[in-house]
């Protein structure tokens, strides 16, 4: 039977657990956009854990884009030295990390929130370049891979999406052109790094002419073509899906096993799960292998630990939201506890 503590491949890599952390925002950076000890601290103990592998809080590609308050960004002059020590010290407990890169608007001197349409070609010129550069710094800092946003409400994820995407000329209409931003970043990404390439991707959404399943697969094969080494699937608003109420009932699940039906590069399971049974039961049922968790590491950085040693782990986060909504690497209800003991 698998366990979601076995030792196992994720394409190029070897994992130490099927559990994925996803980290989501950073709060306890210095304005100056330094790592702080506590950061350090943080990604120390996830990496202790067991866990199989770390996907990075968000590094939002533009310090003037709409999530750059909540998160880290590579443009400050130490970002390389510091990372280096981060990756080092995850790598300690033979631990893979991921950087996650995304953006949510893009901005132009004084024009703000440029829509897809209106974008020149030297536009998506500036954008895949500064993918890239930004990849390149993640491979000098260490990390084992990059994971590129295109799920959720990014941009990218509504570049690809056709009922955002209205352009007419060759990066709008058929799915292999609205791809083809990301596309031609992949392969420059390829030959530049040794980064493994990871892919975020909404299962569906809610929109009207929007992202269907069939249309996810077929992207999901096009990215395989051109060299993606795996993917998580998600949905927009997934934090704000997985609440206490609704976490029996997760979709993902059967979108994510429909994908993974259809391509031969490893698939990640993107929220929702919550228990170490749960966990061993999805992974001995189906044909998904990795499942991945965001909030339950903000609440404790180490309860893996504990799972191992119970056997039966259930995590104690209160699927709050409170991190997610205030949009910080901390657990409010831990924090009122400590200040209110």
């Amino acid at each position: 039977m698998k366990d979601i503590f076995d030792s196992c491949r994720f394409g190029d890599l070897k994992l130490n657990s099927r559990v994925i952390r996803t980290g989501l925002w950073e709060s306890q950076r210095e304005a100056s956009g330094n790592l702080t000890p506590e950061i350090y601290n943080r990604y120390e103990n996830i990496a202790a854990s067991g866990v199989g592998l770390i996907i990075t809080e968000l590094y939002s590609l533009y310090p003037r884009d709409v999530f750059s308050k909540y998160s880290n960004t590579t443009h400050y002059t130490h970002f390389v030295r510091e990372h280096r020590d981060l990756t080092n010290l995850v790598h300690d407990y033979d631990t893979s990390i991921f950087a996650q890169l995304g953006f949510v608007h893009y901005n132009k001197k004084t024009e703000q929130h440029v829509k897809i349409e209106d974008l020149t070609l030297e536009d998506i010129l500036k954008i895949q370049t500064d993918m890239v550069i930004a990849a390149q710094k993640f491979d000098y800092a260490g990390f084992d891979g990059i994971q590129l946003g295109l799920g959720n409400y990014y941009f990218l994820s509504r570049f690809i999406n056709p009922n955002f995407n209205t352009r007419e000329d060759k990066y709008g209409g058929n799915t292999l052109n609205r791809l083809k931003i990301i596309l031609q970043v992949i392969k420059v990404i390829k030959e530049n790094t040794n980064l493994h390439i990871n892919c975020r991707l909404n299962a569906f959404d809610d929109t009207v002419n929007g992202m269907t399943l069939t249309e996810t697969i077929n992207i999901s094969k096009i990215l395989e073509k051109y060299g993606v080494d795996s993917l998580q699937i998600t949905r927009p608003r997934s934090p704000q899906y997985f609440t206490q109420e609704n976490k029996q009932n997760n979709p993902l699940i059967d979108a994510a096993s429909k994908i993974i039906d259809n391509v031969d590069i490893p698939v990640i399971l993107g929220g929702g799960v919550t228990s170490q049974n749960q966990i061993n039961q999805l992974i001995n049922n189906s044909n998904i292998d990795f499942v991945s968790m965001q909030r339950p590491f903000v609440h404790d950085p180490s309860f893996l630990i504990d799972w191992q040693f119970e056997g039966n782990g259930q995590t104690t986060c209160k699927t709050c939201n409170n991190c997610y909504w205030k949009k910080t690497s901390t657990c409010h209800i831990k924090r009122q506890a400590k200040l209110n003991p």
